[in-house]
């Protein structure tokens, strides 16, 4: 071997022995670089698609810097709190939130977490039950859905059973139209007043109520027939009585007079003319029975029909007051208190009729005679 490559052979060592220290910390950085994401995917799952590499990299330290911080529960025995995300909130703000409620321990380690996850865009305004109990992992999946553990609940006053069925889609509560029916028609608690075969239907107390999503139908049906049956307290029975009328009659003329009264300050005075009808032994008349009887108007997508035809006075059936004396069957509607009251403390006046009047007001005109009734139709 000649002088000249022994020369550069040891030109080269000398080269790659300068090299390879410079070499080690790139390669332990690499190694980092590789292994910190891996481990922190280990411990708190995937991080976000959305995350570009060097963010996937810091943010997957800041998982393994916070330890227990997100995987960790507060409290294990705590119970739930609630919680309320306002509408436009962002992440680190519902994490100080937390903090400060004494549901999580660290919003800086949760606010990562978020991010990390992909979670962040993700958090909906709502109110929610959290328990610090929960691992912080676990408060930032719930915070994904607002679906509310309770829902508002509204029945209007002149709704028949079909109708408060038809809301059952929109109500937020588990229970089809189909389960409320065959619950309401078929009423599982019964009550002195109640008929052995009658339906809910006239005792399903109108209002707005604040009920659990997963309430059963059984249970939506009872806890109404149940606020009616304390609103029919003993002096409002008494009422009853002295109008001759037991309970369930009572409520089948209140349904009656809820569907006649567009505002409820007629309602005593349209109660003293059904009650006269009554006594004189005269037949009620009244339109809302023969709604009841027809059923659903497909034309008006209505469950009662507006303005009814002569053949619809004509038709078959108990509920048809202008054939059949005395009240109908049951009621036909979810009568108010105040169409309640009305019946229990009807106005004391002479009139045996009413129409409605002229000027789209919703009031009546009343009358004693029918030749008065007559003159007061609108021309």
């Amino acid at each position: 071997m000649n002088t000249e490559t022994k020369r550069r052979r040891r030109r080269s060592t000398v080269s790659l022995g300068c090299l390879f220290p410079l070499l080690i910390p790139l390669i332990l950085a690499i190694g980092v670089y590789l292994a910190v994401p891996y481990l922190a995917a280990q411990t708190v799952g995937q991080p976000s698609d959305g995350l570009g590499a060097f963010q996937r990299f810091q943010y997957s330290a800041l998982m393994l810097w916070y330890d227990g911080q997100v995987t960790r529960p507060l409290d294990s025995t705590a119970g739930e709190i609630p919680f309320v995300v306002a509408d436009g909130a962002d992440a680190a703000s519902v994490a100080a939130q937390l903090e400060r409620a004494g549901i999580i321990r660290n919003e800086e380690a949760f606010t990562a977490y978020l991010v990390y996850s992909g979670l962040d865009t993700g958090v909906q305004a709502g109110e929610f039950q959290l328990s610090p109990a929960l691992a912080p992992m676990q408060i930032a999946q719930k915070l994904q859905d607002a679906t509310p553990t309770q829902v508002k609940f509204v029945i209007l006053p002149g709704w028949r059973l079909e109708e408060v069925a038809a809301t059952m889609p929109t109500s937020g509560l588990n229970i089809t139209p189909d389960q409320f029916l065959q619950a309401a028609r078929n009423p599982h608690q019964r009550y002195d007043f109640l008929p052995a075969d009658a339906s809910a239907e006239g005792f399903l107390f109108p209002g707005e109520y604040i009920l659990p999503r997963v309430m059963q139908a059984d249970e939506l049906v009872t806890g109404l027939m149940n606020n009616t049956a304390l609103a029919l307290t003993a002096e409002m029975r008494a009422g009853f009585s002295r109008q001759s009328l037991d309970v369930y009659q009572a409520v089948t003329l209140a349904s009656i007079i809820q569907r006649e009264a567009v505002k409820a300050e007629e309602q005593p005075s349209i109660a003293s003319v059904f009650l006269n009808r009554l006594a004189a032994n005269m037949r009620l008349e009244t339109d809302p029975t023969i709604q009841y009887a027809l059923g659903f108007d497909a034309a008006a997508n209505s469950w009662w029909k507006v303005p009814l035809s002569s053949d619809d006075l004509a038709v078959n059936s108990p509920y048809n007051t202008y054939q059949h004396f005395a009240l109908p069957p049951g009621p036909i509607s979810n009568p108010s208190l105040s169409a309640l009251q009305a019946v229990a403390y009807p106005a004391q006046t002479p009139y045996y009729y009413f129409r409605a009047r002229c000027d789209d007001s919703g009031l009546h005109n009343f009358s004693e005679t029918f030749d008065q009734h007559v003159q007061k139709g609108c021309q």
